[in-house]
């Protein structure tokens, strides 16, 4: 099993994300908020190194050389974008099917 490790500033987006959900009445309460957070967290943690990746194309690298994707309802997608090495897994950034970067992604 290798270690897997969220980048600081990607950390910080999830934090920042449970404050956006609520405040924008995606949920009630915050800590449903919380949970769907918790949700994208449990599930890049426990399927990046089984679940299917995909090369991310030259337009995102920056964003990480491999991504999985989480579909967290019915109407968002989550891109989860990594690097790998030895045996480390570094999570790199995370974006929706909401946002204009997800045109590149299949």
């Amino acid at each position: 099993m290798e270690e897997i490790v969220f980048r600081f500033d990607v950390v910080n987006q999830l934090d920042d994300l449970i404050f956006t959900l609520f405040k924008e009445d995606y949920f009630s309460y915050p800590e449903n908020a919380k949970n769907y957070v918790d949700k994208i967290v449990y599930f890049t943690i426990n399927s990046i190194e089984t679940f299917p990746n995909k090369i991310t194309p030259s337009e995102l690298v920056h964003l990480g050389e491999k991504y999985i994707f989480y579909k967290a309802n019915s109407r968002t997608t989550r891109f989860v974008f990594f690097e790998s090495s030895a045996n480390k897994i570094l999570i790199t950034g995370i974006l929706n099917n909401h946002c204009e970067d997800a045109k590149w992604l299949k």
